[in-house]
């Protein structure tokens, strides 16, 4: 992955983003120009440019160590006639379904238009978004599906753990799944407010109704149903995501507080260019409550964004055997930075990996709030591979790379992953992880481990100029070929 930078426009602001040089240390700082004039010193790599004119160029520099590292030029977007879906005949008093009004008012967004959603809480059900659109959430306003699986018909082609099938309709739907080209770009989601579905409650009742549904199946299947996470893990798969994006490309969620989908909140499936920052991610007891999913998808961003989730903040994934190995869609150029996990399990690489994982970036990030940290994972059966992965300048719990047990079922692939070219540096390891419960936990601090059997060992691995802050806890490396620990120290110690 080369090092660029990125520029994403409104009307009036210009957000860039850009990879910070290698040898960057701790607490250095970018001085960020604008049109030549300096416009701010941070140690981020992200800056937001506002009260600029619509439709206008601009230029823009990074300078750090007194050289310049990042020049871009950037265009603002034209001014959007605002419309309020109160002219539709929405309200926004908590009671009155407003699917059928905002929906009207979303199919006559035109390009220069955007969707103003004002404060007050609108009850929904899904939503169909479209190409060149805009959706704005005022301080206030909060989009609130419903808890009934009605709401959430008709199920639309999708994937879940893996696997293409038909699931429920997400509360916001972007695109159509489809392997072969983009059904859907060019739309930015954005604002102060919440978008939030029926979480638990919604989730219950759709395994409910699925359960009822499957039965037959069910009880003819009761060998696969054994070799499942548990008794929900089949009717719990058409669950619907809180936002879908599906084959898109070039879309923007910016600023909102997404909350309680019924499994994952974010998902992205064969989609490129999906930027998101400065959101708030709130799933707290939702089973499979994951945060942000890139799911062989390319490209994608996320940062500056805050994690309370009932399962991994970020989730890394590119199908599952048999159907993965076919399709053969990697996931690929995923950057996640300053991002914070107050709760959750951490950010996930895996267990979907039949189509393959590499080049992943996570940077400046504090996930010692985590169950895990960064944990890469795959099942012997799964095939695909991981490889490129770099994880810099970042507190967590632990490193965790290995195989497990769960979400095993289906054919197994004709030979176990390949786990290869992974570099830590910087590191800050506690060794202490805080469960879903709340508990403060030792752990392992770093735990490495390939698959069995020769050429699946986990190679080439490098963990440098980092610190283990707890005493205790085992430095665990087995079934692996090619790794170096590079003043690696414990305390004071070097391991």
């Amino acid at each position: 992955m080369k090092k660029e930078i990125f520029q994403t426009s409104a009307s009036d602001t210009v957000t860039l983003f850009f990879d910070p040089p290698e040898d960057r240390q701790p607490m250095e700082c970018f001085d960020l120009y604008l049109n030549g004039t300096l416009h701010c010193r941070t140690e981020k790599t992200h800056a937001e440019f506002t009260g600029l004119l619509p439709e206008t160029g601009y230029d823009f520099s990074v300078v750090f160590r007194n050289e310049t590292i990042y020049t871009i030029h950037a265009l603002t977007k034209p001014l959007r006639k605002r419309i309020d879906i109160r002219e539709y005949g929405a309200a926004g008093d908590e009671v009155t379904m407003n699917t059928a009004a905002i929906q009207k008012a979303i199919d006559a967004c035109g390009q220069d238009e955007e969707i103003v959603i004002p404060s007050g809480v609108f009850r929904t059900g899904a939503l169909r978004l479209h190409s060149n659109m805009s959706l704005y959430l005022e301080e206030g306003a909060v989009l609130l599906g419903t808890e009934n699986p009605e709401d959430y018909l008709p199920r639309i082609p999708s994937r879940f753990e893996g696997t293409e099938m038909e699931c429920y309709s997400s509360l916001l739907n972007l695109g159509t799944l489809d392997r072969t080209k983009i059904t859907c770009e060019n739309v930015l989601i954005h604002g102060k407010g919440t978008i939030e579905s029926g979480g638990r409650q919604l989730a219950v009742n759709i395994i409910e109704s699925e359960r009822e549904r499957m039965k037959e199946y069910l009880s003819a299947h009761a060998e696969l149903v054994a070799s499942c996470e548990n008794e929900d893990t089949l009717p719990g798969r058409v669950r619907p995501r809180l936002i879908n994006l599906s084959s898109c490309r070039n879309v923007r969620i910016s600023g909102l507080t997404l909350k309680n989908g019924a499994s994952w909140n974010v998902h992205m499936i064969y989609s490129e260019n999906i930027i998101t920052d400065h959101c708030t991610f709130i799933s707290e007891g939702v089973w499979n409550g994951d945060g942000w999913d890139p799911d062989s998808s390319k490209d994608c961003s996320i940062f500056a964004c805050t994690f309370y989730t009932g399962d991994d903040s970020v989730a890394v994934k590119s199908g599952k055997n048999p159907e993965g190995n076919a399709i053969n869609r990697p996931c690929r150029n995923i950057r996640v930075f300053d991002c914070t996990c107050r709760t959750g399990h951490g950010i996930a690489i895996g267990s979907e990996i039949s189509g393959g994982i590499e080049g992943i970036r996570i940077y400046d990030c504090d996930l010692r709030n985590s169950a895990f940290g960064i944990l890469i994972k795959g099942t012997r059966k799964r095939g695909g591979y991981v490889r490129d992965i770099t994880v810099r300048d970042t507190s967590l719990p632990s490193v965790l790379v290995r195989s497990v047990n769960y979400n095993d079922d289906g054919i197994p692939a004709p030979a176990p992953p390949v786990f290869e070219h992974f570099l830590f540096e910087r590191l800050r390891i506690s060794g202490e992880a805080l469960s879903l419960e709340g508990n403060r936990e030792p752990v392992n601090p770093i735990e490495l481990s390939g698959f069995e059997g020769e050429g699946y060992e986990l190679c080439d691995v490098i963990i440098k100029d980092s610190e283990i802050e707890r005493s205790g806890g085992a430095v665990i490396v087995k079934r692996c070929r090619n790794v170096k620990l590079e003043g690696l120290r414990r305390s004071d110690e070097t391991v």
